[in-house]
């Protein structure tokens, strides 16, 4: 495969491309605003959210469209100073799943091109599309502006479809042709890893020379350890949250739905409990989160499944975390589980890292670049609970290695920052910018070779 330019940690001073002044950010099927892990409120908003700040302190404006779901909240709002988030009516407020949205989005696009019809000519100098239905929309509007797309896909049908969960269903055919359509019209393609780069190249045909590798990032100011006494400080955590301040605690943090495989943690609960009683005994499994996606047909499924298998006793259910809660959460738990069937990324093996914590994940996509394995963490082939209760059997006792593992998670994420990933963004859409320039240059001279892309 040709080699990916990686768009990470070129410093602003660095930049030799032209910078944006003004960037159009669409995320039509979640906003921002929303509380990640619930509904359809992940990773992704995350992403939005801290690169926008970080591009708002780098003097670029950002503006991000997201369709409205609430009448509670204005027609802008502004987020961050240089940061403004604009709902765009389409559709119902309230009641629409984003398997149906594709049917407004041609509502959704009128509502991006009227604001921007009433900005002076030329207002926004690139698009920048988060998921395949944004993409779509960013497809038409770059055409109509005569500005470059870039697109970043988070997840992609055809990997999902192949690395399906049991009882998940499949990404429909409509949203992987969408997705070939917005992969062959964008101006760049910024995937999160070099796993994803060779996903979009291997199996959507996608240019290499449009295709960068930007890191996503962790908030290093809040994701931390804990000051202090360490024990002391775990002790408290676990009271904030209601958990036993003694024993083991191993956290999973997500949307609760097939994807994310929370069951695998619980099942791993109860294969310990037949290979260790003792240990088990002293075990709580956190599942922080709510339901989401196909989960939602089933929203007690885990309930349902800890009390067959015989371990509600060891199961704690927490809705998601906001403010330090989350951060706490994670300084509470010995181990936090990431047994994913799939990651673009994998944000909360980022943020646990970050607080010192070690992670299990399984060694899928972006999960085998978040965790570091046998330094930051331990990666797991598969999602046989055997498999994984043999590792929290070797791991939970042995707090020596747990704690060097920790020291390593904390080394581990400190390589990755929002600042670095907006720097990478940044090489990224100057080089969309001057690539766009060198066309229209081209064309209007008449000159062929300045119409190429370079």
């Amino acid at each position: 495969m040709a080699d990916l330019h990686t768009g990470v940690g070129r410093q602003r001073g660095a930049l030799p491309w032209p910078r944006p002044r003004r960037i159009a950010t669409l995320s039509v099927h979640t906003s921002p605003l929303h509380q990640p892990g619930t509904g359809d409120a992940g990773g992704m908003n995350v992403y939005i959210l801290e690169v926008a700040r970080r591009l708002a302190e780098a003097d670029v404006e950002v503006e991000i469209f997201t369709r409205a779901t609430s009448g509670d909240l204005p027609p802008v709002v502004e987020m961050a100073p240089g940061v403004h988030v604009r709902h765009v009516t389409a559709g119902p407020l309230e009641g629409l799943t984003k398997e149906e949205l594709p049917g407004q989005l041609c509502a959704f696009t009128a509502g991006v091109l009227r604001a921007e019809a009433a900005r002076p000519p030329g207002h926004y100098d690139l698009i920048h599309s988060h998921y395949w239905l944004s993409g779509q929309v960013g497809w038409l509007a770059k055409e109509r502006w005569g500005v470059p797309l870039v697109h970043t896909a988070h997840t992609l049908a055809k990997v999902k479809n192949a690395q399906l969960a049991a009882g998940d269903r499949p990404e429909p055919k409509a949203r992987v042709i969408g997705e070939e359509q917005v992969v062959a019209e964008a101006d760049r393609l910024v995937a999160n890893t070099q796993v994803e780069a060779r996903d979009l190249i291997d199996r959507y045909d996608a240019d290499p020379a449009r295709v960068s590798v930007v890191e996503p990032g962790v908030d290093l100011d809040r994701f931390r350890p804990a000051a202090g006494d360490r024990d002391a400080a775990v002790r408290a955590a676990r009271r904030r949250l209601g958990l036993p301040t003694s024993g083991y605690v191993v956290a999973f943090v997500g949307r609760i739905q097939p994807l994310k495989a929370p069951d695998v943690l619980i099942r791993a609960v109860a294969a310990l409990r037949e290979r260790d009683p003792g240990l088990a005994a002293e075990l709580t499994a956190v599942i922080c989160g709510g339901p989401s996606g196909s989960g939602l047909d089933r929203p007690t499924a885990l309930i349902e499944l800890a009390n067959s298998l015989g371990v509600a006793d060891r199961v704690c259910f927490l809705p998601p975390q906001t403010g330090d809660a989350l951060p706490a959460l994670y300084r509470a738990a010995d181990l936090v589980a990431v047994p994913s069937y799939n990651e673009s990324f994998g944000l909360v093996a980022l943020e646990a890292q970050a607080c010192g914590t070690p992670v299990l994940a399984a060694a899928v996509g972006g999960l085998v670049t978040a965790v570091r394995d046998g330094v930051s963490g331990v990666l797991i082939d598969g999602h046989d609970p055997v498999d994984w209760a043999r590792t929290l059997a070797r791991l939970l006792p042995d707090g020596l290695r747990r704690a060097g593992l920790g020291r390593g998670a904390e080394r581990h994420a400190r390589n990755f920052s929002w600042h670095r990933t907006a720097s990478g963004l940044l090489t990224v859409y100057g080089e969309a910018i001057a690539e766009q320039r060198a066309r229209l240059a081209g064309r209007l001279s008449g000159d062929p070779a300045l119409s190429c892309s370079w």
